[in-house]
């Protein structure tokens, strides 16, 4: 393997490797606390670069750093590649190609830790100066309210009725293996360590050493998974979370809620509703997945289920070692002593010991309980033969009798600290965990339907009829509790698979609960039928009955995923609300509230970044309309993914964006890939995370958006635009000849499916057309040549287009000043502006074989890519990410290190292209993949 040639770009930071290895000397670093961010990089890449000269030995060692030092100057010249660098890199054998890439990526992984630890850091900076509460603070969400007018009673009701519900998926964007993630976590508790402790000189040098170690771990390990996940990997890996973080968050930010509640209305202080209620795809999203089967969605359950119940056994075992209280010493309430005295512990060491002979008993129906639905008991042992609870609400009212009766003797502190969290987490998590979603496509959904009818002798056609002719079809079975389903007939498998499913939740909800599937989303959803034929499965399985008190499990909700289909979902929505026989379904059986999903992936990859996202505010907007004339509850379930690409960007913001009545007291949300590592792998960033989301929710409850945000000249100027940067969007992507082939050429999108990072295939058919590429890999393409298109492509034509003279320029200048929406859709398309990189994205030019065609489209690209950014510094009057110094900051100092990874990436794939056949070839290339992903810190 030969013909390396270095990439090229800009830094002003001085990174010497010599002893230290990627030693940052940033003019950012001025005083505490931001001169540890330099000592955590300057340490780990002293240890990095001592490893790799042991490992790796000096000649390697002496050549990253030379590559290194070469990337540096060129960035700061911002000239060509430097010869010195084209040289070194033309010649490297495969082994050593592996460790220039790894020595970058791995240092890319490291700066990544500390600027996580760094940014935990300041937040306890801030807090132990006095420092006025942040945004995304519960504080600072009663002091907005505040000042926006609200008294304590109302601020009061708006906090008890918020409920959030993240909702964990296994979309396939998380490069990193769990082994990987762990060893990074360690890495970082050891800084935070260092941080909290006091060491004298004997245990710096203990502690460093074993740093090193953690580091020489990552040094060693693979950066690539041997194997693809299957769906059991990643239910498991979604799980660790709550061990890791959510089951001691997530009760610690109810009780700070209810605490806030309390200090508004002393003395009669209502109970809060969860503020947080968890929710996963995992095991029950089967769009374009055939490994997600009825037998996955069991196994789902049952680990959440054993989950949960393991989490609960150990506190309450816990609980009963720690609470020895005599009853020699003080005076249990009646209830608790016949709570103890129904314990069967008969114990004579316990036999003054209440507390311990009460908790025993709750242990013991807990283990029963475990055993009823498990068929297993999981934690410790042995156990009295009790009853099983019937639910967790029974399990709730015996623990409050303990927290009651340790108040009652003067021992209130301890119930608080103890027994309330621990109760909290029973109210949360319930016996099920979280509530999983069943997901399909309506593609399926009309072929199973149209199976059922046919088979039943109900009609022939099903699939081919018109709406208005499968709608009447629909309504008139769905009156009847008649089944379709005959065990006589042999089915395809297809719809075998599905009634699969729905008779599989159906089980899971008779054993759990009606939480432990609460949604049933249709993914492509277009018409009142698509929903309709849902209806007909839930009902096959006893989850939907009709009648005069109907009886529906489950939430139906349509997902409106592209730009005509967001268009045309307020028609859908009224369609279906008119219907008096589903109006009386959700209103006896589903509390009078519909929900409604709207897609950001799929959405942008139809129309583009600025009109996707208009198109979802707009439908929100319309949809809120329908549901306040039908005198129906509506909730937003937001289809974001970690790149801005997908929807992604700050949680916080995003939600404030929303238009006025799009976020009533609840919203749920789609926590995907690398995103979740990056929000609930770390305790005190996933409070953040949840309590920013919290915050967010109730404020935009409360308030609304702002009242220029309803200003008809805002809206005309963003249908103009939206209109503007369609027609250029579309014209670039789908309707110029050549363009496919050319994505795939100058993309790593053939190496990125060959990536081991999820269960399902990367499109959901063998068709090459963008359309039936999946918006993970589309992103994930783009981001790694460093033109990252699905986050800025068209707003550049479209403000050209419109903004014609100053009176509109002034116009857009007031927006973003005023509107948030507006706001934070530049806000993020600056960001990705500032990510990319038309000096990188050149080199894969390269791998084009029609040089002319790529050369104009390139052109193209970088007339659009300039513009944009004009237009964004021009609207906001400051430089890309002018307001956000840290991530600028952050930004330049990374670009050296992804230079060299970008290089050897181009050149690796044109050997792949050319035909040679090392067998080592495309997991070289893998491993450029994970270090830009980590560089960027996000892949799709």
């Amino acid at each position: 393997m030969a013909d390396f040639r270095s990439g090229a770009t800009t830094l002003t930071e001085d990174v010497t490797i010599g002893g230290d290895l990627f030693h940052f000397h940033s003019d950012a670093v001025t005083a505490h606390p931001d001169e540890a961010l330099d000592r955590d990089i300057r340490l780990l890449g002293r240890l990095l670069g001592d490893l790799i000269s042991e490992q790796a030995g000096p000649d390697v060692f002496s050549l990253v750093e030379t590559v290194r030092r070469e990337a540096v100057q060129q960035r700061r010249t911002g000239g060509a590649t430097t010869r010195v660098v084209d040289d070194l890199l033309q010649h490297l054998d495969p082994e050593t190609a592996i460790y220039v890439i790894r020595a970058f990526s791995w240092f890319s992984l490291l700066a990544n830790i500390a600027e996580d630890v760094h940014h935990a850091r300041r937040r306890r900076f801030h807090r132990a100066e006095g420092s006025p509460a942040r945004p995304g603070t519960l504080a600072h969400t009663v002091t907005t309210l505040r000042a926006d007018g609200l008294d304590a009673a109302q601020i009061v009701a708006t906090l008890v009725d918020v409920q959030v519900s993240p909702v964990l998926t296994a979309h396939p964007t998380e490069v990193r293996r769990k082994t990987i993630l762990d060893t990074q976590r360690r890495i970082a508790e050891m800084l935070v360590e260092r941080d909290r402790m006091r060491m004298n000189a004997e245990e710096e040098v203990k502690w460093e050493a074993a740093l090193k170690l953690q580091v020489l771990t990552l040094w060693q390990t693979s950066l690539l998974r041997l194997a693809k996940l299957r769906a059991r990997d990643e239910i498991a890996e979604a799980l660790r979370y709550y061990e890791l973080t959510l089951f001691h968050e997530l009760p610690a930010l109810q009780l700070a809620v209810q605490e806030k509640v309390e200090e508004l209305a002393p003395g009669h202080a209502p109970r809060a509703s969860p503020v947080v209620r968890m929710g996963s795809w995992i095991g029950g999203d089967r769009d374009g997945n055939p490994f997600v089967t009825a037998d996955v969605l069991n196994m789902a359950v049952d680990r959440q289920a054993a989950t949960a119940l393991t989490h609960h056994l150990d506190a309450v075992f816990q609980l009963s070692l720690e609470l020895s209280m005599s009853s020699r010493l003080i005076t249990p309430t009646d209830a608790l002593l016949a709570l103890a005295d129904a314990s069967g512990d008969d114990s004579p060491f316990r036999a003054d010991e209440p507390y311990r002979r009460a908790l025993r008993g709750v242990h013991a129906r807990l283990a029963a309980t475990a055993r009823a639905t498990l068929g297993r008991v999981p934690g410790h042992g042995p156990h009295a033969v009790l009853e099983p609870y019937a639910d967790p609400a029974e399990l709730s009212r015996d623990l409050a009798i303990v927290e009651t009766s340790l108040h009652a003797h003067g021992a209130g502190t301890l119930a608080d600290a103890r027994v309330e969290p621990i109760r909290t987490a029973v109210d949360l998590f319930g016996f099920h965990l979280c509530t999983l979603d069943l997901r399909q496509n309506s593609d399926v959904h009309l072929v199973v339907v149209d199976e059922l009818l046919r088979c039943a002798g109900v009609v022939e056609n099903y699939a081919e009829l018109g709406d208005d002719a499968q709608i009447a079809i629909l309504r008139r079975e769905l009156a009847t509790s008649r089944p379709l389903v005959s065990k006589g007939v042999a089915y395809s498998d297809l719809t075998h698979g599905e009634l699969a499913i729905v008779e599989k939740a159906a089980t899971a909800i008779q054993r759990f609960g009606e939480r432990i599937i609460g949604h049933y989303v249709i993914s492509k959803c277009q018409s009142v039928a698509d929903m309709l034929e849902v209806a007909i499965l839930l009902r096959e399985a006893g989850l939907f009955l009709p009648g005069d008190t109907p009886r529906l499990a489950v939430d139906i909700v349509p997902l409106f995923e592209t730009i005509e289909d967001l268009e045309s979902s307020a028609a859908t929505l009224r369609a279906l609300l008119a219907m008096p026989e589903y109006r009386q379904w959700i209103r006896s059986a589903r509390g009078d509230l519909q929900e409604v999903m709207l897609g950001y992936s799929d959405s942008n990859k139809d129309g583009g970044y600025l009109t996707a996202n208009w198109a979802i505010y707009r439908a929100q907007a319309e949809l809120v309309a329908v549901a306040r004339e039908a005198g129906v509850r509506l909730r937003f379930f937001h289809g974001r993914g970690g790149t801005v690409g997908r929807g992604g960007g700050p949680s916080y913001e995003a939600v404030l964006a929303q238009p006025p009545g799009a976020v009533n007291g609840s919203l749920r949300l789609t926590e995907q890939g690398e995103v979740i590592a990056a929000r609930y792998a770390d305790r005190d960033q996933a409070r953040r995370s949840l309590e920013a989301l919290v915050s967010a929710t109730a404020i935009a409850t409360a308030t609304g958006a702002s009242s220029a945000a309803t200003d008809p000249a805002f809206a005309e100027a963003m249908d103009a635009l939206s209109v503007a940067s369609f027609a250029e969007y579309r014209n670039l992507v789908y309707d110029t000849p050549g363009f496919v082939p050319l994505f795939r050429a100058i993309t790593p999108i053939r190496e990125i499916s060959t990536l081991n990072i999820g269960s399902r295939p990367a499109s959901r058919t063998s068709s090459e057309r963008i359309e039936d590429l999946r918006a993970i890999p589309w992103v994930f393409s783009w981001s790694q040549c460093r033109i990252l298109l699905p986050g800025w492509y068209g707003a550049g034509a479209a403000f050209d287009a419109w903004a014609t003279d100053a009176s509109r320029v002034a116009l857009l200048q007031r927006m973003y000043r005023e509107w948030p929406f507006f706001r934070t859709v530049l806000s993020n398309m600056g960001m990705v502006l500032a990510k990319s990189d038309f000096d990188i994205a050149a080199r894969y030019l390269t791998l084009a074989p029609d040089v002319a065609f790529a050369s104009a489209t390139f052109a193209r690209l970088a007339h659009e890519r300039a513009r944009a950014t004009s237009w964004v510094e021009r609207i906001t009057g400051q430089p890309l990410l002018g307001d956000n110094a840290a991530l600028a900051r952050s930004i330049r100092n990374r670009f050296p290190y992804l230079d060299p990874l970008h290089s050897l990436q181009v050149v690796l794939l044109q050997q792949l292209r050319a035909g040679d056949e090392d067998a080592r070839l495309v997991r070289i290339i893998q491993l450029t993949l994970n270090g830009v992903a980590a560089g960027l810190r996000n892949s799709g």
